[in-house]
């Protein structure tokens, strides 16, 4: 279905029992709505209601870099459960989605039943080890490319060969998401949300009270070990790390059993 939110259009697939709990799905870079598509029949047969959409940039694309800082995508989520009649939700983001879905639990927890981030820590836990571990800032190096002018050439030569290498762990289905970035204009606004993306952002989130789950994974190139552990010290809330092994980045793909397990246990069916 196609759901009218703050003045953008965006198509939102509602799946699962009508009479369901619903699940809020954000999703990440370089993905779009389908990486949770392994999870969804587990969720389903729980009996949750699913909402997924692709988020500003990879569906609707408003102008200029501003439009893509983490608060914009926030309030997108919002409107989208306003629209739909939805006043409590539990969130399930990964990757970018998993900073949408901290911002909403600090800011929104009112509207939160519970939260499983994926990959991506609490904010300030991230802010930390940056400061504290050279190792990950190291890892964060990524970032100043995908930042750069000529991001969307890199990433797109040779039919996406960069793309392509990035997700070679989820096999044919990096394809997917490499062939989704050539639609004109798509690759661009997902690359705005690095663009856009600054420290004020990330020293706003504050202390979160909902019910979480965050899963991590030791052989995410992304994400090291402090900024995981130091998440505890963001939740005021009954709270669990889960920790893979031998999993990479693209949890949702890499590891779908293991990521429904903990989003089931959270979400407490």
């Amino acid at each position: 279905m196609q759901v009218a939110a703050r003045g953008l259009t965006f198509d939102v697939k509602v799946e699962g029992p009508p009479d369901g709990s619903p699940v809020l799905l954000l999703h990440g870079f370089p993905q779009d709505h389908r990486e949770f598509d392994l999870i969804l029949p587990r969720l389903h047969a729980a009996g949750l209601r699913t909402i997924a959409y692709d988020q500003r940039g990879y569906g609707p694309r408003p102008p200029g870099v501003e439009a893509y800082r983490l608060s914009e995508a926030a309030a997108d989520a919002i409107a989208i459960l306003d629209e739909l009649n939805v006043p409590r939700a539990h969130v399930i983001g990964h990757d970018w989605g998993a900073q949408v879905a901290w911002i909403l639990a600090a800011s929104h927890a009112d509207r939160l039943e519970t939260l499983t981030a994926v990959s991506v820590p609490h904010p300030r836990a991230l802010g930390l080890a940056l400061r504290a571990r050279p190792s990950q800032k190291a890892r964060f190096a990524y970032m100043g490319v995908f930042r750069s002018p000529i991001a969307e050439r890199l990433l797109l030569a040779r039919n996406g060969a960069v793309l392509r290498a990035m997700m070679s762990a989820i096999g044919d289905r990096a394809g997917l998401y490499a062939d989704a970035m050539r639609e004109p204009g798509r690759l661009t606004g997902a690359l705005n949300w690095y663009r856009a993306l600054s420290r004020d952002q990330l020293a706003a989130v504050g202390t979160i009270t909902v019910p979480t789950t965050y899963v991590w994974s030791d052989k995410d190139p992304v994400v090291g070990l402090t900024a995981a552990l130091r998440t505890a010290d963001w939740v005021e809330a009954d709270y669990q790390l889960v920790a893979l092994k031998g999993i990479g980045h693209w949890v949702p793909e890499e590891a779908p059993g293991a990521l429904a397990d903990a989003a089931l246990a959270r979400i407490g069916v």
